[in-house]
This record gives structure tokens, sequence and C-alpha cells, in this order.
């Protein structure tokens, strides 16, 4: 297991064997044996974590700070001004990263950095509000989620660009729904909303969607090895609705009613954990039992990995569930 300082701030990503742990005051590497590998302190209100490319990148949603870490420690570190904070940071599946935050003068900006950490791209948008991005997974383009209104209405719009060049190659609305994070499987970005996901090609081209039906999105997780995981509620409150998966075709995979609260879920390779009040159930894509736990009423969340093995994490450790 793992042990580390309780905090309600606590966020946490799996690289391998070792565990990241992100608080509002530090920032920690555990390995293996549970030892801590590296780790330094940070002031952060917002503290956000994503992996990528056996990365992770730590930092502070409207604030300075900004690491990038693997299994070993600290890859890159980046800060901000005060006045022009980061807004987001996401790693594609070979390490690349793109980095949003504000920008005297413009709406925002985005800096990309290749696997050796290195800048080779570079805008800063002047006509609409920037509030995420991503390389592809084949490193040639950026894809940056854009906020604009048309009609007294936000509309969320995505913008390619090629990395070799300054003007945009393509773009494409979402035009149901404000897009709340941006991935890519199996050469397909894919954007989530509040009402579908959407699959476009990285020429700029609608592939498929998938509607909501009038659900209530809860949780969701891109992870999945050519699936999306959803937790789809009926009512705005409460704990009755559907878990769904997803494929890149937008078409569902597999849907399973629910009638339990559910704290947490999380995909990775052909699995998804679901954590219930006293059971973490893991799944496969076609949301059949692959292996159940009970008594976990001690954890608050879950993590999946790629071999099929779930961490669980409670308030001060996290323990490893090998099905």
């Amino acid at each position: 297991g793992y042990r580390y300082d309780a905090s309600d701030n606590n966020r946490f990503a799996a690289l391998g064997n070792a565990l990241v742990v992100l608080s509002d005051t530090k920032l920690q590497i555990l390995g293996r044996d549970g030892q801590e590998v590296w780790s330094t302190a940070v002031r952060m209100t917002s503290p956000a974590l994503s992996v990528g490319g056996g990365r992770a990148v730590a930092y502070d949603v409207g604030g300075t700070e900004l690491y990038v870490v693997d299994e070993d420690g600290q890859v890159l570190a980046l800060t901000a001004q005060e006045n022009y904070p980061f807004l987001s940071a996401r790693l594609n599946g070979d390490g690349w990263l793109a980095v949003t935050k504000e920008q005297e003068g413009y709406k925002a900006s985005v800096t990309v950095y290749n696997g050796r950490m290195e800048e080779v791209f570079a805008f800063n948008a002047s006509q609409r509000f920037v509030v995420d991005a991503c390389v592809t997974d084949d490193n040639t383009m950026l894809a940056a989620v854009t906020l604009g209104q048309e009609n007294s209405v936000f509309v969320s719009n995505v913008v390619l660009y090629r990395l070799d060049q300054e003007e945009p190659a393509a773009d494409y609305d979402i035009t149901d729904g404000l897009v709340l994070a941006i991935g890519q499987q199996d050469g397909r970005l894919v954007t989530v909303s509040d009402t579908c996901l959407t699959y476009a090609d990285q020429d700029g081209e609608i592939r498929a969607t998938y509607s909501y039906g009038g659900g209530y999105l809860r949780e969701y997780d891109l992870s999945g090895d050519g699936f999306s995981a959803l937790l789809l509620n009926r009512y705005k409150s409460g704990s009755v609705g559907r878990l769904v998966t997803v494929d890149t075709e937008g078409q569902e995979i597999a849907s399973l009613d629910v009638n339990q609260e559910i704290l947490s879920l999380s995909a990775a390779g052909s699995y998804l954990a679901v954590l219930y009040m006293d059971s973490v159930v893991i799944y496969t894509d076609e949301l059949e039992p692959y292996a159940t736990l009970e008594g976990t009423d001690y954890a608050r969340s879950v993590l999946m990995r790629q071999d099929g093995s779930a961490l669980l994490l409670a308030s001060d450790s996290a323990h490893l569930f090998l099905p």
C-alpha cells in the first residue's frame, strides 16, 4: 500500500507501479514499495492532475505553478505570472504537453512541448477564449477548445493547428452543449460536453455524436482503450441512472442501470472500475463484471490500471486490488 497526508484536496494518478499524489501543499511520487521517491512543496488553490505517455502533469487551475513528473521525479517545472495564470494542461499518449494560460492582450495562449519538454509551438488567441487544448497522439496537430457567443448563446468550437504552421488547419463546432474535456481515442478527437460526446477526425470532420438522451452527466472517463465511460443520472440529484460505455463510432457498447450511489469511476485498458458505497466492481468495456471486492467503505475513489488491477484510495492511504 501507499501512505500520504490526508487532505480533501488530494488528487491521484497512477504511473506504472508509482502513485502520484497532489494536494494544495505538496506534490509527491510514491514508489512500488510505498516509499517516497520525490516530492516538492507547492501552494495551490485548485490542484489538478492528469496523465499521458507515462507522465503526469500537476498544476493549479487559475494559479502559477505547473510540474511534469514521471516515476523517477520532476521532468519540467513552469511558473506563470500571477496576472496570467494557467487554465489547463494536458499530456497526450506520447508525453507531449499542451499548456493553456491567460496572456496579456489576448483571450489566452497555448504552448506545446515535445517529449523532451522543448517548446515546439505556440499561439495567442485574439478572437475567442481558449479553455483547453491537447496534442494529437501522432504529435502533428494541436486541438484547442474555444468558447464564444452566437446569438447570445455560448458556443464551443475546436480549432486544429498543424504544429509546423501558424494558421489554423481546420475547425468544427460543438453546437449542442459546452465542452468540458477533450481527448483522443483510436485517432479520433473526443469531446465531452454536458449533453453529448462528439467524435471528429483530425481534418475537422465530425464523424459521430452520442447524445445523453436527456440524462444528466455526472461522471466520465475517456481513458479506456477505444471506449468512453459515462455515468448518466436520470434526475439532477439522486443515484438513479445508468453506466454507459461508448465506442469511437459513437455507438453504445453497453448500458447498465444503477440505483445505488457511485463514488468514483475510472477506466484504463479494457476495464472500468466503479466504486460503490461498500464495494468496488471492475467491469469489462461491455459492462460484464470481471472482479468484485466487498467491504470497501473506507475508500473515497478508485484508480483503474492497465493490467486489470485497481487502486482503492482512502483519506490517507491507497491499497492495491489484484483480481
